[in-house]
């Protein structure tokens, strides 16, 4: 038999990207016998020493697709995070970016239609399929977002060096003029390798011999550079021109927003929330990173169980009502907030948000950034809101009883309030808003669902250890979920794929507290906190301290992470 229809495509088009000569492709296409895929590529590369690279190319050209150099291309933590790991081994796909609604993955076939299909059911996104090598796929899962470590010792030293003839005493002279070196490059560069390392937030310390520069990874900040003393005065001036603050100001906090991206010639989109503060020894600087890439996760990647997955979604998609999510700062409200907002933004409905600050752009969403010094408070920003008929309001944070008071009155007069809240689970939550002033029967008639949540570290999958628990961890798991199997411990040592520490990434815990006939009348007769929570568990609500077990049962963290994270229940 001769070579199949697509065979001789991938042929013809060699031929004309000039990979074959005239004469090679009259060969291969008069061949008698047919090949299978594997067989083919082997024949090409071997006898005709065609390159895997020239092979994806002409296969493109043939199938339709873009072929990509997946090899080559640099790719966010943010956006590895849209597939499980296991996903995309058993599949072969590599997640490469995603954007607004879309998502790129490179694909060995891009006929595996299951395939791009359940890709566009886990991610929520329409999938855009590229042409990969099988073998460079299999390298770049292997390789599992290892990035090359940056080095720090050229810049240091060139620092050290411009220091050596004594502390500049105008550190913001020439810290505006990009080719002035190396403050500017040491700057850039903490910033590219932390936003490489997956950090969420960069800390500027000054002490009394040394400058620290840490890293907060995965909730644990980690040491990364120790810089001479004399440097923190130039440092802590260029990151603040970078942020348009004043560097002549000193003895005052001041917050500022760095866009990354024109300061780099790396392809590294991502915006800084900048904080200064006085410090014994110096300024202070603590930048949180915003990574564009990352400002919505599908909801299934959020943490949710099944079961409280299936709930939250029924809630947000109610026409009015109020849903509370509290928690910690770092907890992983914002990202929950967004990622929920993207999930029923429509073109049928009105969204408003005011927040402080603005940390993603979110498409077909009007956004308010709130100013204080101007009176441009959450408490203004809702009353024009009523005004400007919208279907859902998102406030950034219920800080006072003028604020709560409205966002009631907006809950309960036909709009969707979504807003955060400082508590420590979801059952206090009334207690707070009884604080606020806000009368209970107007929280039973307003109140959707009350969501509390945390963050926990994942155990690495690679290297976890599994053993039967004991003792004291035995009885936690029993009296918490009725579990007394085998679990997962963290690898002291490490490997590679998780840098050595055991962990990688993090998931989400959640306290789902919804609203029934009973908790109604609970809030309304003004019971305490303890018998709201009894309530809401008889109706259906795991706890912190039960989700984070049952985080640890599926073998997604650790016993050790869970009781660190939230304590044990004591009812």
């Amino acid at each position: 038999m001769a070579l199949g229809r697509l065979q001789a495509g991938i042929v013809d088009h060699l031929h004309e990207l000039k990979y074959l000569d005239a004469e090679q492709s009259d060969i291969l296409k008069a061949r008698d016998e047919e090949l299978n895929g594997s067989a083919f590529d082997d024949l090409l590369q071997a006898d005709y020493r065609i390159s895997p690279h020239q092979l994806n190319i002409a296969k493109a050209k043939t199938y339709g697709v873009t072929p990509i150099n997946v090899k080559n291309v640099a790719i966010h933590k943010g956006t590895w995070e849209l597939l499980d790991q296991e996903f995309c081994e058993k599949n072969q796909v590599v997640p490469v970016s995603a954007y607004g609604r879309y998502i790129a993955v490179a694909l060995a076939n891009p006929f595996e239609l299951t395939v791009t299909s359940r890709i566009s059911e886990i991610s929520k996104k329409t999938v855009v399929a590229l042409l990969a090598p099988e073998s460079d796929i299999k390298e770049v899962l292997k390789q599992d977002q290892k990035r090359e470590e940056t080095h720090f010792e050229d810049v240091v030293e060139a620092v050290g060096m411009e220091f050596e003839e004594g502390e500049m005493e105008d550190v913001e002279e020439g810290l505006d003029d990009e080719d002035s070196a190396p403050i500017i490059q040491l700057a850039n560069r903490i910033i590219e390798d932390a936003y490489f390392a997956g950090t969420s937030d960069i800390h500027i310390e000054p002490r009394e011999k040394e400058l620290v520069v840490r890293y907060r990874i995965d909730g644990v900040c980690q040491e990364k550079l120790k810089l001479p003393p004399k440097v923190s005065g130039s440092l802590v001036a260029r990151l603040k021109i970078m942020s348009n603050l004043d560097i002549a100001e000193r003895r005052l906090p001041q917050d500022g927003r760095i866009v990354f991206k024109q300061y780099t010639k790396k392809n590294v989109d991502i915006d800084l929330r900048v904080s200064t503060a006085p410090l014994n020894h110096g300024e202070g600087v603590v930048m949180r990173i915003l990574d564009k890439q990352k400002s919505t996760l599908p909801m299934p990647a959020l943490g949710f169980s099944e079961e409280n997955l299936t709930r939250y979604r029924e809630v947000i998609k109610q026409p009015y009502g109020m849903i509370l999510h509290c928690g910690p700062t770092g907890s992983g409200k914002s990202m929950t907030l967004y990622s929920a907002l993207n999930e029923i933004n429509d073109p049928s409905m009105v969204i408003r948000t005011a927040e402080d600050p603005i940390e993603y752009t979110l498409n077909g969403i009007n956004q308010m950034q709130m100013n204080r010094q101007i009176g441009l408070t959450f408490a203004s920003a809702l009353r024009a809101f009523l005004r400007q008929d919208p279907d859902i309001i998102l406030v950034g944070e219920i800080r006072d009883q003028e604020t709560a008071n409205i966002a009631v009155e907006a809950a309960l007069t036909g709009h969707l309030l979504i807003s955060t809240l400082h508590t420590n689970d979801a059952p206090s939550t009334v207690a707070r808003l009884t604080d606020m002033g806000i009368e209970p029967f107007m929280i039973s008639s307003s109140l959707l669902c009350v969501c509390a949540q945390r963050l926990m570290r994942r155990v690495c999958k690679t290297c976890r250890i599994q053993y039967e628990p004991e003792g004291r961890e035995r009885e936690i798991l029993e009296a918490g979920i009725g579990w007394s199997g085998p679990i997962f411990r963290h690898n002291p040592k490490g490997c590679p794929r998780c840098s050595n520490t055991g962990y990688k990434g993090r998931v989400g815990i959640h306290e789902l507290m919804t609203s029934c006939e009973q908790l109604v009348e609970d809030i309304n007769k003004g019971r305490e906190t303890a018998d709201i929570k009894r309530t809401a568990v008889k109706s259906g609500m795991k706890t912190l301290h039960q989700d984070s077990l049952l985080k640890v049962k599926d073998g997604i963290s650790t016993l050790e992470e869970a009781l660190s994270t939230v304590p044990v229940d004591m009812f």
